[in-house]
């Protein structure tokens, strides 16, 4: 690694632009850049690997966010965005003001982001409810698909030496968004024997999903789409799947007042409630549901969901225009919950499952440099192998997953 006064003027890229704003394929283009210096609180860090997620993607569309207007209301004068939101690599230099961290460490980036002082911040509260808070890579123009990107200290955690380049890139931003939505809603925290649904299994987030419910002694049952995907979360400790190909009712919930359609989609939504309680055992239906799809299976979520119970989301990869039955949450007494982001402990309690080794990175798939665009145009189209995909960007492949032709 270069000493600090060494770091050269420029820079490859992956680079997006409002011109291109569409599908991976056509946003993404390599480019030369100049590197960016760190400022107070902020590292320079040389990135190893980068780990690919849905932020990517909605940086590439433009959607739901413009990110490069959203750049330039913050105060930042680009017309260009690098996006990533998940990295491993090595502190290049620091800017003013920084100490705990120094250039040659090795270390993996968290995706939380605010302003250290933030009124909030300084009066103790969670960071992660700032009205500063920006998701790193995506509301940051600055992310890790690039040779350099640019962070603050505090998301600098030191990468655990037992793991390879690309799996300390992997798992960071999923798993510590997943240990937020389960260990920071109290009282639905996972406990001992808790039966959690998890959408989306086999995706980055349902892979750490799954884990995580172990290690607090929860139960997992996943969603998939396939019986590899199921053989998959099995692997990782699921205690069962359900297809979610065997249903038919996804979209949003037809209006109570449309008498057959309605009783339809209540049909299908019931044999989906016995699906999971049978998949978990046959007597339990899950206290919580780890939900992010949102608007095809909001409403199932909330049905599904035990008496007293907690549906809790992230996102809404199916769109936004989430319904339910109101009626099921109100006389049910059911918690429906948003969880966004993460702070640093939610990041650093992940770190510690990962350096004990209750929580794996489950890499599917390592990509080359040149292969940004295609890595984030499969998690487009939802062609994805199981598990995290990522670039090697600084390193050198480990042999972990396939990388692509």
């Amino acid at each position: 690694m270069p000493a600090s006064e060494s770091i050269p003027e420029t820079m490859a890229a992956q680079v997006i632009r409002r011109e291109r704003y569409g599908p991976p394929r056509q946003a993404f283009q390599p480019e030369r850049l100049a590197v960016p210096r760190p400022g107070p609180g902020e590292v320079l860090v040389r990135v190893m690997a980068a780990g690919v997620n849905p932020n990517g993607v909605y940086a590439a569309l433009g959607h739901p966010l413009d990110v490069i207007a959203a750049h330039q209301r913050d105060g930042v004068a680009l017309d260009h965005h690098v996006t990533g939101s998940d990295a491993s690599g090595v502190v290049a230099a620091t800017g003013p003001g920084v100490q705990r961290v120094h250039a040659g460490d090795a270390v993996v980036l968290h995706g939380g982001v605010w302003d250290l002082a933030c009124e909030h911040v300084r009066a103790g509260g969670d960071p992660a409810l700032s009205p500063s808070m920006r998701a790193w890579g995506y509301e940051t123009p600055w992310g890790s698909f690039a040779e350099y990107a640019l962070a603050q200290e505090h998301q600098c955690l030191p990468k655990p030496a037992r793991l390879s380049w690309e799996e300390a890139a992997a798992f960071m931003i999923c798993a510590a968004t997943v240990w937020r939505m389960l260990r920071r809603w109290e009282p639905h925290v996972v406990q001992p024997g808790d039966l959690v649904l998890v959408w989306g299994g086999a995706g980055g987030l349902g892979c750490q999903a799954i884990q995580i419910v172990n290690a607090c002694g929860g139960r997992a049952v996943a969603v998939v789409s396939s019986e590899e995907r199921a053989a998959f979360c099995a692997g990782l400790g699921a205690v069962g799947c359900v297809d979610r190909r065997r249903f038919s009712h996804w979209g949003r919930m037809p209006d109570v007042r449309d008498v057959p359609a309605h009783a339809e989609w209540l049909r299908e939504a019931r044999r989906f409630r016995d699906a999971v309680r049978e998949a978990g055992g046959g007597r339990d239906l899950p206290r919580i549901v780890l939900e992010h799809p949102g608007e095809d299976t909001l409403a199932t979520s909330v049905f599904t969901c035990a008496p007293g119970g907690m549906v809790v989301t992230c996102a809404g990869t199916s769109g936004y225009a989430g319904s339910f039955d109101l009626r099921t949450a109100w006389v049910l007494q059911k918690r429906l919950q948003g969880s966004h982001g993460m702070n640093d402990a939610d990041a650093a309690a992940v770190l510690a499952l990962v350096e004990d080794g209750r929580l794996q990175p489950c890499v599917g798939r390592v990509y080359r440099f040149d292969e940004v665009a295609l890595a984030h145009q499969l998690l487009h189209e939802n062609r994805q192998p199981p598990g995290h995909l990522v670039v090697l960007i600084g390193a050198v492949a480990a042999g972990l997953g396939r990388t692509a032709s």
